[in-house]
């Protein structure tokens, strides 16, 4: 699962630093879930690890994405409740990027719609909300 972690009217975009085939793409930040976790439980717990920060689920975008054999990518609007994002795990870099920025990253196809969608849903509420709930 992903989580489109909106804060102040932008997005946060991750670059990967592994595995070599996804290396120097952006994404937006999540992972896997492990066995006895809510899909939203294992977003807060994996944007601990990967970025130190402490967030909350709020609205899963529609549409899942096909991954690797066996795994698709489904993403949640996330809010900032507290850090500030760094790459600890998985990743060389972050940044935020306002809705008019979204397209200066090279971000994996899988992301792609799930990133248009939190973009619009920024573009809607002016940013207004963090987290970009929908409507």
């Amino acid at each position: 699962m992903g989580g489109a972690l909106c804060h102040e009217g932008r997005l946060l975009a991750a670059r990967r630093s592994a595995p070599p085939e996804l290396a120097g793409r952006w994404e937006l930040p999540g992972g896997k879930l492990e066995p006895g976790e809510t899909p939203e439980q294992a977003l807060v717990r994996e944007l601990r690890e990967e970025l130190g920060v402490e967030a909350e689920p709020l609205d899963r975008i529609p549409g899942e994405w096909a991954l690797k054999t066996g795994y698709v990518l489904r993403v949640w609007t996330v809010r900032l409740v507290s850090g500030e994002p760094r790459p600890l795990e998985d990743h060389d870099e972050v940044r935020w990027l306002a809705p008019h920025e979204s397209d200066t990253v090279d971000w994996l196809e899988q992301d792609r719609p799930a990133v248009a969608e939190a973009v619009r849903r920024l573009r809607e509420t002016g940013g207004a909300r963090d987290g970009a709930r929908g409507r």
